[in-house]
């Protein structure tokens, strides 16, 4: 059953938070808020130009780097230079429904962005990581499937919806098997999952269907909620006294709005097995594995 957590984001004074995709959505909303409470926030972006023009209405202690999760090369890059100790991960950035697109490495671009993309920078980062790794999943896990065969749709006709499915499956499984391997090695650092409900971000209207967008776009705004609000799950997840592996959504209608709670996941987002060879295979697609 659902939990209700009960919980203020407390100072984070001295402490470093990384967000990607923190230039608009939900990692800017989010990344806000940590700002005001004194975190020094890194906003890790694709766009150096956009990512300059969110610090600037931010405040505080906001600094930006260049990262684009869909270039394993800029994921290094990044991680090599970065050196300073971090506090809390936030694997946010993410694509969501576009057409059929390769990243630098060739991998079909959802998958390869929002679970690849992230997989490797936590891997790459962990050594300097002292709290936690938050990675945003998505509703749409419950209709994923993680097919091995062809995970990066190249023999199967390419249907956008079922490709996100499989990413925002892809990051519970993630979690979870990072959870374990931090256990089973004494780490003190956990991993946590949280989705944002509905909430109308940037994410919607992408398809590259200018009718199809615009009608999706004016449906998500009469049944979301906010940016803002959508944020609350990813804030409650970097900051609440939670233990590893717990996920964290909306406790409102289906999950779909509401104050953030600890919630379910699909069986197949359950299952050990899967994940572990979903880690395997990751590791070989990227050619980088758990550091610790």
């Amino acid at each position: 059953m659902p939990t209700t957590l009960e919980y203020t984001i407390p100072s984070m004074t001295g402490r470093t938070v990384v967000i990607t995709g923190a230039n608009s959505g939900l990692g800017k909303a989010a990344a806000l808020v940590l700002a005001g409470v004194d975190a020094r926030v890194v906003l890790a972006v694709r766009s150096l130009e956009k990512g300059r023009a969110a610090a600037e209405a931010m405040g505080g202690d906001v600094e930006v780097r260049e990262l684009d999760l869909a270039d394993l090369g800029s994921v290094r890059s990044f991680a090599e230079t970065f050196t300073d100790p971090i506090d809390i991960l936030i694997n946010n950035a993410g694509i969501m429904i576009p057409p059929l697109r390769r990243t630098a490495e060739g991998f079909e671009s959802q998958f390869g962005t929002n679970h690849l993309g992230h997989f490797a920078l936590t891997n790459l980062l962990l050594p300097q990581i002292r709290d936690r790794v938050v990675t945003l999943s998505s509703l749409a896990h419950k209709s994923g499937a993680i097919d091995f065969d062809d995970l990066n749709w190249e023999r199967r006709p390419y249907k956008p919806m079922v490709a996100y499915g499989q990413s925002k499956l892809a990051n519970l499984l993630f979690t979870s098997e990072l959870q374990r391997r931090l256990t089973e090695c004494s780490s003190p650092v956990i991993a946590i999952a949280a989705h944002p409900g509905l909430a109308a971000t940037n994410l919607f209207g992408r398809s590259g269907h200018r009718v199809r967008d615009a009608i999706s776009a004016a449906a998500i705004g009469l049944i979301s909620q906010s940016e803002q609000h959508g944020a609350l799950p990813t804030l409650c997840a970097a900051t609440a006294d939670i233990p590893g592996n717990s996920y964290v959504g909306p406790g409102g209608f289906q999950q779909t709005r509401g104050e953030p709670k600890l919630v379910g996941r699909s069986a197949e987002a359950s299952d050990a097995e899967v994940a572990r060879r979903l880690w395997t295979v990751s590791e070989e697609l990227t050619g980088i594995g758990f550091p610790l």
